[in-house]
């Protein structure tokens, strides 16, 4: 990310504790630099603490020079709710009260849902319905009885308002989500807690398309399906982010907000007007490349 593109002040953040989970790469990624690059402490969190801790050596020393923030790494499997406590236990000892969680620890691929198994659905639903929820009523539970404010973000999609074939799954978690953000701002709004989701078109990363668009063949919405001829850049989501989760928005709650250049609107932003037409032979191939993705993740988790 340029992080030069960022729209704000330097040291907007500084004081502020922030988790992110997924935060090793892709859009986690993205916006614990930008956090971090404002002054913010920053925790990330994810299944590899060998890619967390390079991507937290790789952020320290790019911002070496400026005040403020540092960058924390925490292996952690959201689908556990043990490992979940323990880890948020460490947060606490490093320091006390997080500011903020950013959920963006997800997963996702495309199948026919006719194809989808019982453990292939649950994979997803552990993840980013089950897993998000966890984090929050940990999280959640701590800053009610210490008495303090906090900032919730879930990063969804605009699938949450209109479903999607061929990514079930994801659409029927993230919809959970979406329904817990506005369900907690009205129930934990009292407690100084503040609820919010951003819901992201298409902003490749490399584990996005090798799920999503294995060999080209999926993808929603970018290039000129959109209106604007293009995906988003990562400084867009990033400024994004920082609004919602820094000072000066603190009556922003409750609301789920699209960035994806109006693709929504045109075109609906789901799967359907691509993958409708694909046989078996195209769902086959796609199937074995997504596998050999998948193995190979398995792989780097039992090594790091």
């Amino acid at each position: 990310m340029d992080v030069s593109k960022l729209m704000f002040r330097d040291g907007l953040m500084e004081g502020e504790r922030i988790l992110v989970t997924g935060g090793g790469t892709g859009l986690g990624r993205e916006m614990a630099e930008g956090f971090l690059k404002l002054g913010a402490t920053v925790y990330i969190c994810g299944r590899r603490q060998n890619k967390l801790d390079e991507t937290a050596a790789e952020l320290t020393e790019k911002h070496a020079n400026e005040p403020g923030g540092k960058v924390v790494a925490h292996a952690c499997d959201i689908r556990d709710p043990q490992a979940i406590h323990e880890m948020v236990d460490k947060i606490w000892a490093d320091g006390g009260a997080l500011t903020g969680v950013v959920n963006n620890a997800a997963g996702n691929f495309i199948s026919r849902t006719e194809d989808l198994s019982v453990n292939g659905f649950n994979a997803i639903a552990d993840i980013v319905m089950r897993g998000t929820f966890y984090v929050t009523l940990d999280i959640g539970k701590r800053l009610i009885d210490e008495g303090k404010k906090a900032s919730f973000l879930s990063i969804l999609t605009t699938w949450v308002w209109s479903g999607s074939a061929f990514v079930v799954p994801s659409a029927m978690s993230k919809t959970a989500i979406h329904a817990m953000t506005q369900s907690l701002a009205t129930e934990w709004g009292r407690y100084g807690l503040r609820f919010n989701a951003i819901a992201p078109g298409l902003f490749p990363t490399k584990g996005m398309s090798a799920r999503l668009s294995p060999g080209g063949q999926g993808g929603n919405s970018g290039g000129n399906m959109n209106p604007m001829g293009r995906a988003g850049e990562m400084h867009e989501l990033a400024n994004l982010a920082v609004f919602l989760m820094g000072p000066g928005a603190e009556y922003v709650n409750g609301q789920t907000i699209a960035i994806d250049g109006a693709g929504y609107q045109a075109n609906g932003g789901t799967f359907y007007p691509v993958l409708q037409g694909l046989g078996d032979a195209e769902w086959d191939q796609m199937r074995a490349m997504i596998k050999g993705t998948n193995e190979k993740d398995k792989a780097d988790r039992a090594t790091g």
